[in-house]
């Protein structure tokens, strides 16, 4: 299926109802004690977003993900969609694209935006968060913000379709908490948490596309 031919149908498909919650707990890492952490949060979840975007190049689909500066956090070191927390005043998709354009150097107005994917509660950092699928008509040199970005890399969209895309381990949550982690494996980097359950409500919708 071509780059455009996949465009028009996922403007399509992302105003029908979406896998949501069944997606992404299919790729919720579990704690190898059986106990989840209490993160303790005693405030409403701050809003946030962040952007898939879609580019092509040479002939393949990709789009782009950042691995976060080290930092302490919870996030810290882990791979992530650009994004953030919304100013006031903002749209979910006004808070998409400043992000990306902050992190990763992408153009706001360059981006065409075709919907949205399901809200997503991240737990340990408290965000309600709301990933914006947009596209790029052309291929992109991404500068990445040094302050928050180690590096970018990219997610091919034929990988992440693929029926064994989704593996899994034990890996140690924030330096502290042992997990069994699902995850997708792109440029050797391990996918996983918020990032890869978003990531999966989106690899649903393609394959629901590709596979008609």
């Amino acid at each position: 299926m071509t780059f455009d031919r996949i465009i028009q149908e996922l403007d399509k498909r992302l105003k029908d109802p979406l896998p949501a919650g069944r997606a992404h707990e299919l790729l919720r890492a579990r704690p190898v004690s059986g106990q989840f952490p209490d993160f303790g949060h005693k405030l409403p979840p701050k809003p946030g977003s962040v952007l898939i975007l879609l580019f092509e190049e040479d002939g393949v689909i990709k789009l782009p993900l950042t691995k976060r500066a080290t930092y302490k956090g919870a996030h810290s070191a882990q791979i992530s969609f650009p994004g953030g927390k919304a100013e006031a005043g903002e749209t979910v998709i006004e808070v998409a694209l400043r992000e990306a354009e902050e992190e990763i150097g992408v153009h706001r107005d360059d981006v065409h935006v075709i919907g949205t994917l399901s809200e997503f509660f991240v737990v340990p950092s408290n965000f309600m968060v709301t990933p914006v699928v947009g596209t790029l008509n052309y291929v992109p040199v991404f500068k990445p913000d040094p302050r928050e970005v180690e590096k970018i890399i990219y997610a091919d969209l034929n990988d992440i379709i693929r029926d064994d895309a989704v593996y899994e381990e034990e890996i140690l949550a924030a330096g502290l908490y042992p997990m069994i982690a699902p995850h997708f494996l792109i440029e050797n980097e391990i996918v996983w948490g918020a990032t890869a359950m978003m990531l999966n409500e989106f690899r649903e919708v393609l394959r629901e596309i590709i596979e008609r």
